[in-house]
C-alpha cells in the first residue's frame, strides 16, 4: 500500500537517520554479499579451476571488474535519462540472479556468460540505490555524512558474509553451491526492496513518472453545446517503449562483454575509450550550467581522478593479494583461530568496516559540532596515508616468514585494520560528496564517475598484479613472498605521496566547493 509521502516529510526526519536508509541498507547488504562473495572467487577460482596462469588471471581479474564499476555509469546515465532508479535498481537484480544461476549451473563451461550477466546487472543496481540515499537528506544537511557511513557499514556486512561463505563452499565443497548461494542472496536483496519501495515518495522514479501533456480544445468537449476553450492535462504516454529499448540493449550486450572479459586486449581498447568519452559527454552537459555549479563539477572530478590512484592500490586485495593469501600465509589467527586465509583476505576489511563504520560516523558528527571536523579533501588526503600505511605492513611481513616462505597471518590482518582506515576517510565520504557537488539532473550520472574511477581504480590493479606474477610462475614460494612484499612497498609509496599531495591542495579545492563541506 503506497505510504504518498512528499520529498519534504521524508527528507525532515528526525533523530540520526531516516527509516528509508534502513530499507536500503539491507536492500544494499544482500546484494553486496553476492557481489563480494562472486568477487572473492574469481582470482582462485580462474587459477585452480580454470587452469590459468597468475598474470593472466590478475590481467582477467581486473578486466572483469574494471566493466563491473564501467557499468556503472552506463546504469546511471540510462536512470537518469529512462528509467528511473527504482527500474534500474529492479533490471540490475534480476540479472544479478540470472548470471549467478548460470555459474551455479556450471562455472566451468559458463564462466564468463555468467560472469557478463552480473557486470550489466551490477551496473544498473549500483549507483542507483547509492544516489537513492543522497536523496534521503537535504543539501546542507550535516547528518548525510554519517548516513552514507552507516551505509556502508550495510554493505560490509553482506561482504563479510559473502566473502568469507562463498570461497569456503566452493574450496571445501562445491564451487556450484558456492555460486548458488550469491544467486539465493540476490534474490533476497531484491524482494528486500520490492516491499519497501513505497516508502520512498517520489525518490526514484522514472523522469517520465509525472511528465503531463496539455491539449486545448478551443469550442469546449461537446459539440452541440459550443463553450469556451477547455485545457485538458494528461499523463505522457507512449514513453514505455524506451524502457524496453533499455531492457533489450542490456541483453544485447552481454554477449559483447562476454567476449571482451575473455580477451583482455579489448578491455584494454574499452579502457583508452571509456574515459575521454565520459569526460566529453560531462563537459558537455556543463555547458548547461552556471560557473558556480561548474567549479564544484571540477572539484568532483578532482576526487574521482585521486580516487582512480586510491582503488588501484587498494583492489589488490581481489587479485594478487589472493594469490598472496592462498601461498604464502599460515591459518593461525591470534595462535587461536583456524581459519581459511582466502577467506581473511574476502572478509577481514569488511569485519573492520563492521567496527569502525559506526564510530567513525559519530566522530564525524562530533568534530561537526565542535566545528572541527576536517573538511572532505583533508579526509581523502587521510585515506591515502592509511593505505600507506596498511601497504607498508604488508611489506613487513616479510620479515615474519619461516624459511619456507610461509608467512604470519596476524600481521596480513593488521595491514587489513589500518586500509580499512583509509577507505572510512575516502569510500563512504566520495559517495556522499558526488551527491553534494552534483546538480540534481546529473546526480546519477556523477555517481557513474565515481564508480567508473574504481573500474580504472580494478583496471590498474590488474595489471599491478600481472606485473608482480610476470615471469614468476615457477618461482618458490619465498621467491613469491620477495616479489610480493617489494611490490607492495612500492605501492605504499605510491600513496604516501598522493596523500601528501592531496593535503597541500586541500585549500585550493575547498574554493572550487564553495559552500559544500
Amino acid at each position: 500500500m503506497a505510504e504518498n509521502l512528499t520529498l519534504e516529510q521524508i527528507q525532515n526526519f528526525k533523530g540520526k537517520y531516516p527509516r528509508q536508509l534502513w530499507y536500503l541498507f539491507f536492500s544494499e547488504m544482500w546484494e553486496r554479499f553476492c557481489f563480494y562473495g562472486m568477487r572473492g572467487m574469481l582470482t582462485f577460482f580462474m587459477v585452480s579451476q580454470l587452469s590459468m596462469t597468475d598474470e593472466n588471471a590478475n590481467l582477467q581479474y581486473g578486466a572483469t571488474q574494471a566493466f563491473v564499476y564501467a557499468f556503472t555509469f552506463i546504469g546511471g546515465l540510462f536512470a537518469d535519462k529512462i528509467l528511473g532508479f527504482r527500474k534500474s535498481l529492479f533490471w540490475g537484480g534480476i540479472l544479478m540472479i540470472v548470471g549467478s544461476a548460470i555459474l551455479a549451473y556450471d562455472p566451468h563451461q559458463f564462466f564468463f556468460l555468467g560472469i557478463s550477466f552480473t557486470v550489466v546487472g551490477t551496473g544498473f543496481f549500483k549507483p542507483n540505490i547509492s544516489t537513492m540515499v543522497g536523496a534521503l537528506y537535504k543539501g546542507n544537511d550535516v547528518r548525510r555524512d554519517a548516513g552514507f557511513s552507516l551505509f556502508y557499514a550495510g554493505i560490509n556486512i553482506g561482504g563479510l558474509l559473502g566473502g568469507y561463505a562463498c570461497i569456503y563452499l566452493g574450496k571445501e565443497y562445491s564451487w556450484h553451491l558456492a555460486f548458488g548461494l550469491a544467486g539465493i542472496v540476490m534474490t533476497i536483496s531484491l524482494l528486500t526492496f520490492i516491499f519497501t519501495k513505497n516508502s520512498l515518495g517520489p525518490i526514484g522514479l522514472s523522469p517520465f513518472k509525472n511528465e503531463e501533456i496539455e491539449e486545448t480544445f478551443a469550442d469546449g468537449l461537446d459539440p452541440k453545446s459550443p463553450s469556451a476553450a477547455v485545457t485538458i492535462k494528461s499523463k505522457a504516454t507512449g514513453k514505455k517503449w524506451y524502457d524496453y529499448a533499455v531492457y533489450a540493449g542490456s541483453l544485447a550486450i552481454i554477449p559483447v562483454i562476454m567476449i571482451m572479459v575473455a580477451k583482455t586486449q579489448y578491455t584494454d581498447w574499452f579502457m583508452y575509450t571509456i574515459g575521454p568519452a565520459t569526460l566529453i559527454y560531462l563537459i558537455y552537459e556543463m555547458t548547461k550550467y552556471s560557473w558556480a555549479e561548474n567549479k564544484k563539477l571540477i572539484a568532483a572530478i578532482i576526487f574521482i581522478l585521486f580516487a582512480i590512484i586510491f582503488w588501484g592500490i587498494y583492489e589488490q586485495s581481489g587479485g594478487s593479494m589472493s594469490l598472496f593469501a592462498a601461498r604464502n600465509l599460515d591459518n593461525k589467527l591470534l595462535g587461536v583461530l583456524t581459519l581459511d586465509p582466502n577467506g581473511v583476505n574476502n572478509s577481514a576489511n569488511s569485519f573492520f568496516v563492521i567496527i569502525f563504520a559506526f564510530i567513525f560516523s559519530l566522530v564525524w558528527i562530533g568534530l561537526a559540532k565542535k566545528k572541527i571536523e576536517p573538511n572532505t579533501v583533508v579526509k581523502f588526503g587521510m585515506g591515502f596515508l592509511f593505505l600507506a600505511g596498511g601497504f607498508f605492513i604488508l611489506y613487513s611481513t616479510r620479515f615474519f616468514a619461516n624459511a619456507q616462505g610461509i608467512t604470519s597471518l596476524d600481521a596480513f590482518t593488521l595491514s587489513y585494520l589500518v586500509i580499512t582506515f583509509g577507505e572510512l576517510c575516502l569510500s563512504p565520504i566520495g559517495l556522499s560528496i558526488m551527491t553534494k557537488l552534483s546538480p540534481v539532473k546529473l546526480q546519477g550520472v556523477m555517481m557513474g564517475m565515481w564508480f567508473l574511477a574504481a573500474a580504472y581504480g580494478q583496471y590498474v590493479a590488474g595489471i599491478i598484479g600481472a606485473n608482480m606474477a610476470k615471469g614468476g610462475q615457477n618461482d618458490t614460494t619465498i621467491q613469491k613472498l620477495a616479489t610480493f612484499t617489494d611490490g607492495y612497498k612500492q605501492l605504499a609509496v605510491y600513496a604516501l605521496i598522493a596523500g601528501v599531495l592531496l593535503i597541500v591542495i586541500s585549500p585550493l579545492v575547498k574554493k572550487l566547493m564553495q559552500d559544500v563541506k
